[in-house]
């Protein structure tokens, strides 16, 4: 299976798409399969993971630093210092738990390999591996991590050369990044179905087997 992945780095706006951007992405896809017997898929993630773990893990290793000071350098009970951490580790939590902070505690390493992650997972969660031929191509976008990528399986990856894949998500996390994400996807769909159109024509019989709309992951 070849891959190919980036970073970007603008989400567009509130909402992910508009309605009217979401019907021109699956008219792209409609498009794209009418010229050849490979599938395509286009998904986008709010996120990847939660990162839960990261807000509670900061503001419990800052809360078990509080008492040494109060503890050396005051005279206060107990209770007071054990009442003044878990403040602090509630204040703390409150402070780190927003999605935007939350995600500057976690690595970027560690969010790239979560999204690379989800997208092996859409691919095969799409079914994309039980195309005929082996012709299915992912385009796969996790917002919170500003991180997109191509995986395809191995039917079309042998045909095409090397770059090819890592072309359309340069060109994909561009577009983004300068509030084109709608442009973005049809641009990537449209390239990977010339790619599938040239090696993997359509048959007599050609039946549609995976969804042509946008799939959004909460």
């Amino acid at each position: 299976m070849g891959e190919a992945r980036r970073t970007y780095f603008e989400r567009h706006g509130t909402a992910l798409f508009t309605q009217e951007e979401e019907s021109r992405i699956s008219d792209a896809i409609v498009r794209a399969e009418k010229a050849t017997s490979g599938e395509i898929v286009a998904v986008i993630a709010n996120e990847s993971d939660s990162y839960l773990y990261a807000p509670f893990l900061w503001a419990a290793l800052i809360a078990l630093l509080v008492p040494w000071p109060l503890i050396y350098f005051t005279w206060w009970p107990v209770q007071w210092i054990y009442l003044i951490q878990l403040l602090t580790f509630l204040a703390l939590l409150v402070v780190l738990l927003p999605l935007p902070v939350r995600m500057k505690l976690v690595p970027r390493s560690a969010q790239r390999l979560r999204a690379h992650r989800r997208a092996v997972e859409q691919f095969l969660v799409q079914n994309l591996h039980t195309t005929s031929g082996r012709t299915g191509v992912l385009i796969f976008v996790s917002v919170a991590e500003h991180y997109a990528e191509v995986l395809a399986d191995t039917g079309i990856d042998a045909k095409v050369p090397a770059g090819t894949w890592q072309a359309i998500v340069n060109d994909l996390t561009d577009k983004i990044g300068a509030g084109r994400a709608a442009d973005g996807f049809v641009a990537a769909i449209t390239a990977a179905g010339e790619h599938l159109a040239q090696h993997f024509p359509p048959g007599l019989e050609d039946p549609n087997e995976l969804p042509n709309h946008l799939i959004v992951l909460d």
